[in-house]
């Protein structure tokens, strides 16, 4: 299993960015997927999940951040807006997943996509 994650880039503030990702593999159920992001420095901390028919976002991103999920095609999106220099990260996907023959839930993460938001 393997997540892709693509979108990362360079904006200005108050600039938008859309990242998306993809769970590829034998993969018998997305249970939850979401986003997670580092700043240099500090620790990875949560900006957005949906699991089941919820989702949870960090509330520093509320109002700004949508995600939004396509449980057929296993990709999990996250629509940027109002973007701060603050925001400037790694961004990290990464999904709660089963796999057949297995009653265990697997975590896995992408490789991460930099978002820089200039000033």
């Amino acid at each position: 299993v393997q997540l892709q994650a693509s979108g990362g880039g360079l904006v200005q503030t108050g600039g938008s960015l859309r990242l998306s990702c993809v769970a590829q593999g034998n993969i018998f159920r997305i249970n939850a997927m979401g986003w997670f992001r580092q700043a240099p420095g500090k620790q990875r901390e949560l900006v957005a999940m949906s699991r089941g028919g919820s989702t949870d976002y960090a509330d520093f991103v509320k109002g700004r951040f949508t995600i939004s999920r396509d449980i057929d095609k296993n990709t999990v999106s996250l629509q940027m807006n109002s973007l701060k220099p603050e925001d400037t990260a790694v961004y990290y996907c990464n999904a709660d997943l089963m796999v057949p023959y297995s009653d265990d839930e697997y975590d896995y993460w992408g490789k991460g996509t930099q978002v820089t938001v200039s000033s």
